[in-house]
């Protein structure tokens, strides 16, 4: 079975969050959007955890669903939530300032208890923020989460952002090894981030082995499942997951390898190994759904005050600003240019109407590039996308054909009009087919979707106007 996943979220105790990002709250969205697992979130913070302990059950997976039976009566599919936090870590090494988030994942509110009191006991605030912040390094926490339990997850956050980030341009570093040391080889993957998508991740050596993920990092319901990433397994749990990630870095060509080297460092964490999970099934990553990445805010380097940007040829020349002189934001197209060890080989396949890109490596799973579905419906009625008229009509779809990423992958174009204007059917057409424009996000402001050319835009508005001058 195929199952949809969203394992970066944020709780309303984190900073900059809706308040309405709440278990049965974000279990409804995620039937709405099509996901059948999604991240906690926050399990640090003390209020956040009282309340996943009280709201959430284990289900006897290594993942938790909702406890009352009122809340699960609104989700006509099983959604489960699996435990997740997010951690800042700001510590000096190698004579600079070092600006990480690392995603961790646990199968068992036990464990989760156990890490809470063990970034107590190194005194880690946990109450300031859902998101906290902490001196410890990126190497040492994945070291205590792997001890708390063997199966943890350590997953490099957003892995490009300029300021937090594993190989952020201005607080990252240039490896992996750099960052996490002797416990690399327990890193299993990394997260793209809204500004890279994964044919811009095969290009660098360092990612050879690792699994390529994708989340939303959403900090509203309505952002949940921008990003996703499907699994393809026997069951939905924690263990095939857990495998499907694993695995993927043990069927690369350094394999044998890594497995040397992961058997050299058994001591170090109690004899404790990556391939203890119980699930014995086949498990894989199907595939992941990707914003286009010129549509994330850090996708160009740029400079928002003076409003520019430019591209990898532009850079090339420098990085000053030519408006104010001062540097420029290094974007993310950049940064991965300046770690590529090479080009990426990859080849689009068009399935169902909708274009995905396969790589070269048959290791590595295909993905496809969307934009969400509001923003469709926005752009094709010609309004905001938090207006009514938008609400309507992206309920009126999710409801009639089953979930967002239905719609937007699966559903055939003939019934999606039976449900919304023909002009919302044309443009998720477009999308699924890569017929878009989007002007590159830069320095913190993100990019600008264009599902119809301005040109065509101008065209129209002309014709309804001479059609409007007939009646005068």
């Amino acid at each position: 079975m195929k199952f949809i996943t969203d394992l970066h979220l944020h709780s309303k105790y984190s900073r900059a969050v809706s308040q309405q990002m709440v278990l049965p709250q974000m279990a409804h969205w995620a039937k709405l959007k099509g996901l059948q697992v999604i991240a906690t979130g926050d399990f640090t913070h003390p209020f956040w955890f009282d309340q996943i302990k009280n709201e959430l059950e284990e289900a006897g997976n290594g993942l938790c669903r909702l406890k009352s039976a009122s809340d699960r009566s609104n989700v006509t599919q099983e959604v489960y939530f699996l435990l997740s936090c997010e951690i800042s870590s700001i510590y000096s090494q190698g004579g600079k300032v070092r600006r990480i988030h690392n995603l961790f994942f646990f199968p068992s509110l036990t464990s989760v208890e156990k890490f809470n009191k063990e970034l107590v006991k190194r005194g880690v605030n946990v109450r300031s923020d859902g998101r906290p912040i902490t001196g410890i390094t990126s190497r040492n926490l994945a070291e205590i989460a792997l001890k708390v339990d063997e199966k943890a997850l350590v997953i490099p956050a957003h892995a490009w952002t300029p300021w937090f980030s594993v190989f952020g341009a201005f607080s990252g570093f240039d490896s992996l090894s750099e960052c996490f040391g002797d416990m690399t080889d327990y890193v299993f993957a990394i997260e793209t981030g809204l500004s890279s998508d994964p044919a811009m991740n095969w290009r660098i050596g360092d990612l050879e082995g690792k699994t390529i993920l994708s989340f939303s990092d959403a900090h509203s319901l309505e952002k949940m499942g921008r990003e996703a990433t499907a699994f393809e397994a026997d069951e939905i749990s924690y263990d095939s997951i857990y495998q499907a990630i694993v695995r993927k870095s043990e069927n690369s060509e350094n394999s044998q390898n890594q497995k040397i080297r992961k058997s050299d460092k058994s001591e170090d964490l109690t004899n404790r190994k990556s391939e203890s999970s119980e699930y014995s099934g086949n498990s894989k990553i199907a595939f992941t759904i990707e914003f286009y990445p010129e549509e994330g805010k850090y996708h160009y380097t740029g400079h928002r005050d003076c409003n520019y940007s430019q591209g990898i040829q532009k850079s090339k020349e420098g990085t000053k600003c030519p408006v104010c002189g001062r540097s420029l934001t290094i974007g993310v197209v950049d940064r991965v240019e300046d770690l590529a060890s090479g080009i990426s080989n990859f080849k689009f396949q068009i399935s169902n109407g909708v274009r995905w890109i396969h790589s070269s490596n048959s290791f590595r799973p295909p993905y496809v590039s969307l934009v969400p579905l509001s923003e469709i419906i926005a752009q094709a009625l010609g309004v905001a996308t938090g207006t009514k008229k938008v609400t309507d009509a992206y309920l009126s779809l999710v409801n009639g054909l089953g979930s967002e990423f239905n719609v937007l992958l699966k559903a055939d174009l003939a019934d999606i009009t039976k449900f919304a204007p023909q002009r919302v059917t044309e443009g998720i057409e477009k999308v699924r087919t890569g017929k878009i424009t989007v002007d590159p996000g830069y320095d913190g402001k993100f990019g600008v979707v264009k599902i119809w050319s301005e040109s065509l835009i101008e065209e129209e508005k002309k014709e309804e106007e001479s059609q409007l001058n007939l009646f005068v």
